[in-house]
């Protein structure tokens, strides 16, 4: 007997968030209302670049693969080994990398740069001052002046940070996920 692939992607996060609190962030994958959040506010239409930054076992990307256009580049990041390692075998279409605090490197290397969108699932607030900084810097260095960034998160502390480097058009409030989170839209502005 088969078992379904929702339960081996919950029961790997499980195992992962015990192993690794910090890095993994939660103890299960996102919702479906999760997702749909994170997703809407992107114009599927004109993206021609995109990066998910912690990807886990791709329950994001698997909803990215279906809405973006067969010419879109998509690169993922995902820091564990394993998980990194099932995301290949399911997106040999994907760029797969491993750290998110690598983007604007890796994105350059790539030729992708500037890009149109960048999805986050990090568990920034598990993350040093320092290390939040880097990424956040990173992921602006990498967009495209109007490129969006995507980013959830389990509070509110992110916000100064975001409101500092991006123009926040919206934070969402997702209760139907475990936990509930905060979906954060914000925009590079035009220099």
């Amino acid at each position: 007997m088969e078992i379904p692939n929702t339960l081996v992607n919950a029961w790997t996060f499980l195992t992962k968030f015990i192993k690794s609190p910090r890095t993994v962030g939660s103890v299960i994958p996102s919702s479906r209302f999760l997702v749909r959040a994170m997703l809407q506010p992107i114009d599927w239409a004109h993206t021609r670049s995109l990066v998910e930054l912690g990807a886990g076992t791709g329950v994001l990307t698997r909803s990215i693969r279906k809405r973006c256009r067969s010419d879109c580049q998509v690169a993922v990041f995902e820091r564990d080994p394993e998980m990194r390692e099932m995301l290949q075998k399911e997106f040999p279409e994907f760029i797969i990398r491993s750290n998110a605090e690598d983007i604007h490197h890796v994105i350059r290397s790539l030729d992708m740069e500037p890009v149109d969108c960048i999805i986050s699932s990090l568990p920034f607030a598990n993350f040093s001052a320092d290390v939040r900084e880097r990424i956040i810097d990173n992921v602006y260095r990498s967009l495209r002046p109007g490129g969006l960034f995507v980013a959830y998160q389990y509070s509110l502390q992110m916000r100064p940070l975001l409101e500092k480097k991006f123009n926040l058009r919206q934070v969402r409030f997702v209760p139907w996920n475990i936990p509930c989170a905060f979906v954060y839209v914000c925009i590079k502005g035009t220099e």
